[in-house]
Parts: C-alpha cells; structure tokens; sequence
C-alpha cells in the first residue's frame, strides 16, 4: 500500500510539473519579438565565459541555460546595433571574465567596429583584471569604482607536479608520447618542468605580453615602452589609475550613467539588455543567405552525449550535425568553429573524415576559436581555408598514451592481485603491473603510427612536406600569430573574415547579408529530454554532485573522462590559463 501512495504521489507529481513547464512553454511560443525603444543603450554585463555552442533553451527560470548568450550571438548584438537607429550607445561592464584571450579579442573587435558607426562606447569596471580591461580598451571611455583597485601587473602561468604526492600513496604512472613537446603527463612523473615545456610557455607569455602591452598602449595613446614600465608599477588603486592615464576617471555606476546620458543629451538611460535585443528585429538586417555556424566546442570523445547537461565534442552526435548542415539545402555555406583542446585520437579521426565529406558539398572555412590544439587542430585539416585569432592556442600536434599503477597503493590498503594472462602482452593496460620491456615496444609502435598519421594528415590539409610539418609538430604548442609565419593556418582573423570567404566561395555578393545559423541550434528542455538516450537523468545528477563535490570544472571533468575511457590521445599537454 505504501508503495502504491508512494508512486501516485510521484506520478500526480511529475503530471504537474509537466503541466507547468508545457504552460511556460506555450507562453514563450506565443511571446512577441520585443520591442526597442528610440535611444537604447546596448548594456553588456559580461560575466565568466562565453560559450561557443547554444545551452538548452528552459520553459522556467532557473531550468538549465537559457540565458547565456554565445560568442556568435554577441558578435551579431554588436554589428546589429551599430546599423540599428534606435540603439545610441553601448555600456561595457565586464566583471570576473573567464572568457580565453581568442573568443575576447573577438570581443574587441566587435567592440571597436561598432565604434566606427560614430555611437559611443563607455566602460565601467568592478574588480578588473587583465582580461576586462583589455576588452574595456576598446571603449571611448574607461570609468572604475572609487575603492577599486585595476589589478593590471602582467601575466603569469603556473605548473603543478604531482609526482612526489603520488609517490607517498604508491601509485606510479607511465607515459608514453610521440613528439619532444608533448608533456601532458609531466605532471604525474616529473617534479619540473622539461626545457621544452618552458621554451614553449615562455614563448607563449612573450608574444601574448607584447600583443596585450601594444593593444593596451594603442588605446591609451602611450608608447609601448611607456605602458610596459607602467604595468611593472601595478597593481593600482582607483584614485592613482587616473593621473596614470589608465582610465578616464573614478565614478560610481549612477555616475557612469549620468556621463552617457550627457553625451547622448538624454534625462534617462534607456536601458537594452543582450538577450532582449537578441530577439530584437531590425528591417533589412537578415540576410537571405543562410551560412551554419557548425561548432565544435570542449573535449572530443567517442560515442553520443548522453544527458541533457554533457559537454564536449562527441564523435556520433557531431557526426550527426554535419549531416545536417550538408543536406540543408537552404545552407549555402559551412564556417567550422573550434574551440578544443582535443581528446580521443579515434574519434577526431572520425570527425575528420565527416568534414571532408562536408567540404565537397558545401564552401567550408575553418574558424578557431580560444583552442584548436591536438585533435581541435587535427579535425581542421580538410583543405579547406583556416583562420585563428592571434592569441588562439594551436597546433599540438602529438600522440600521448598513459597509464597508472595502482599496486604501491593497494599494498598499502591490504590488496593483492592475482593474474592469469594468456598472450605476450595481455596486460599492457593493467594497473597492476608496469610495462614489460616487449609491451612498451608494442604501444611504441602504435603511438609512432598514429603520429605519422596526425603529421600526414597535416602535410595533406596545409599542402606542405611531411618532414617540414615534423618539424614544427613534435607536440608543440603555438599562438595563432606564431602559427601563421608558419604556415599552420592560414590567416589571422575571425567571424567577419571567415564570413568573407565563404560568400567568396559560394559566390554570395560581398555586399548581401547573411545569416549565422548554429548547428547545433539552441534545444528546448523538450527536445533535449528526447534526445537524451545512454544516460538516464538520475546519472546526470550523480554526475553534476560529483563535479561540484569535487570540485572539477567542466573541461577538466570531461579531460578525467577521457583518460577514463582508455585508448590513445591526441589532446594538449597542459591547460593554459594565462593570469
């Protein structure tokens, strides 16, 4: 009987809430596209990242991301405003960004072309680092609060070796990589850095210091010398940023809004938020032609997503949106966008192969976006024309295969194994036993083949020499700049010059608009319950405590999988996460 209540209160209860949310839902199918008021001040309150891919479009509030915008969608906000008469200006406000210095220049740039639509732009920061005061260089003006502090004092990157920890709880981890850069498991075996690993950071650091010391001394109209010796002076209280020239002055947010209605000869701000405008018409804006924005974002890892809430770049279902875009017969155009760090050398593979496939059936142009290094970079060599950023992370390319041993640790717990093989090398994967000296030359042999893989693959889509892309692979990491002096990509640019060169190849008149149409597009709760299919929503939740239980951000969550999964890699060394 107790059972029996149990699952009637259950089934009256979930009956509810599907009358709720299918309630919502309706309203927001009927809503109207809203409406912008003459003189509108486009306020961008930019916070943490910017993801690249659509979240899940909720019917309630509080009901997965149904808010966050994607980079694509700022892009569009910015350029729609800059031709739309009834927005006058734009208030940046950018606060503890998380966003990597590829998908912020964008940002940058966006910012800076809407400018030259004669509109204003002002900034105001709240706890600045230099990532939001980087975008806020961009602006007219640059306001920070009156106790704040602008914490700019240059980069830093820091390495974490884990080695002597794993040694003290018995547990030994070997590595094996094709490429002298390829140092992703230096921090399981190793208590510092290689030479190599510093020559590439520091490498890193240098050309990203210089990029950021002139883009800042650009819009402060200071010197490059000037501004490197004043960085060196941070970080700087409010009051001192002032008469340094950092900012325009020392105002409270109410302040920041006075000046703006001043200089738009306004009594009130008329306030626009991002997601509203987003929805926003504007006559003769669309194009007619529809390019997809086919994104590839997070680590690539086989098999389908399986839950409403998974990240990363799973071979099947990205399989699956390719298709999608190649027999759209609206689509005129492909611009595939890369934000990866790479992952399972298989499934890159796999999405290689889709994209060929894509590329002679519609114009295709490759866009990287923070990160296209290791697979993220290998799944880009269709042939097909390559831009980065100047700061994007690329190239990586490199073969890495690891494996723990658990048998110091269970020694000390009070476990023992027992094993029975038949065959040389049955237990190249156990976590019992190291590799004998056969089982090492075996997985040599693998790594090595999947290498000159990667490197062929490079050579054919960069139409260089095998030997001339050996020798700037071996597992190295470069900056997009760095990438094109060497013929690794193409060109430095992003959205707007990607966009140039599929209208150049789909023969689509350079002065037509178009329309960025993402693949995948923006799911309902709905259509994301359906879709789901190996994962069960209970597993989602299990998996979404033990992250936050943990502590493990998303890249990483999906990094822990893939090692989980097993088999041979193609993913970047390290996560660089430039401060």
């Amino acid at each position: 009987m107790k059972k029996f209540l149990l699952g009637l209160i259950t089934g009256l209860f979930l009956a509810g809430l599907t009358a709720v949310i299918f309630f919502f839902a309706m309203l927001r199918l009927g809503e109207n596209r809203p409406s912008v008021a003459d003189g509108s001040t486009l306020v961008l309150k930019l916070q943490g990242d910017i993801p690249e891919q659509p979240g899940m479009e909720a019917p309630l509030p509080g009901l997965g991301d149904s808010g966050q915008l994607t980079m694509a969608e700022y892009y569009s906000l910015l350029r729609k405003g800059a031709v739309d008469n009834r927005v006058k200006a734009v208030l940046l406000m950018p606060r503890g960004m998380a966003t990597g210095w590829g998908k912020l220049q964008e940002l940058r740039e966006a910012v800076a072309e809407f400018r030259k639509s004669g509109k204003p732009v002002y900034a105001w920061l709240r706890t600045p680092g230099m990532r939001e005061y980087y975008l806020a260089s961009a602006a007219e003006k640059v306001y920070i609060a009156p106790e704040d502090v602008l914490d700019l004092k240059g980069l830093r990157a820091e390495l974490m070796f884990v080695k002597n920890t794993l040694d003290k709880i018995g547990i030994q981890v070997e590595v094996e990589h094709a490429g002298k850069y390829k140092d992703a498991g230096d921090m399981l075996t190793r208590t510092s850095a290689t030479p190599e690993t510093l020559e590439v950071l520091n490498s890193v650091l240098d050309d990203l210091y210089g990029h950021l010391i002139d883009t800042f001394a650009k819009s402060r109209k200071k010197s490059p010398a000037e501004f490197r010796q004043l960085l060196d002076q941070g970080p700087f209280l409010a009051a001192k940023a002032v008469p340094a020239g950092l900012v325009d002055g020392v105002l409270y947010e109410d302040q920041v809004h006075g000046e703006l209605m001043k200089k738009l000869g306004q009594n009130e701000l008329k306030k626009l938020g991002p997601k509203e405008y987003s929805r926003a018409s504007v006559p003769g804006y669309d194009g007619r032609h529809r390019i997809a924005l086919l994104v590839g974002q997070g680590t690539i890892l086989r098999g389908s997503a399986g839950s409403l809430s998974e990240d990363g770049i799973y071979s099947e279902s990205f399989v699956s949106q390719v298709r999608r875009a190649a027999n759209d017969a609206s689509i005129k155009g492909v611009i595939v966008r890369i934000d990866s760090p790479g992952g399972d050398a298989l499934a890159s593979d796999d999405i290689l192969r889709e994209l060929k496939l894509l590329r002679a059936k519609k114009p295709t142009v490759i866009s990287m976006s923070d990160v296209a290094a290791s697979g993220g970079y290998y799944i880009a060599m269709t042939g097909d024309p390559v831009l980065a950023y100047p700061n994007t992370l690329t190239g990586s390319i490199g073969v890495i295969y690891g494996k723990p041993i658990f048998r110091g640790l269970y020694d000390k717990v009070g476990i023992q194994k027992q094993l029975l093989t038949r065959g040389k090398n049955a237990a190249i994967d156990s976590d019992y036993e190291p590799l004998t000296e056969a089982g090492r030359l075996k997985l040599r042999e693998t790594i090595d083949n999947i290498y000159a893989g990667f490197v062929k693959r490079v050579s054919e889509g960069r139409k260089q020499s095998y030997e001339t892309i050996d020798g700037l692979a071996q597992g190295r990491v470069w900056l997009g700049a760095q990438a094109r002096d060497r013929k690794l990509v193409d060109e430095l640019g992003g959205l707007t010059r990607a966009i140039e060169l599929v209208k150049e190849k789909a023969k689509i008149p350079a002065q037509d608009r178009v329309r960025l149409v993402p693949f995948p597009g923006r799911k309902s709760f709905f259509e994301a319950l359906l879709e789901t299919q190996n994962t069960s929503l209970t597993d989602s939740a299990t998996a979404a405590a033990l992250k936050k239980e943990l502590g493990v951000s998303e890249t990483n969550w999906s990094l822990m999988r893939l090692w989980l999964q097993g088999g041979v890699m193609q993913v970047m060394p390290y996560a660089i996460d430039i401060r």
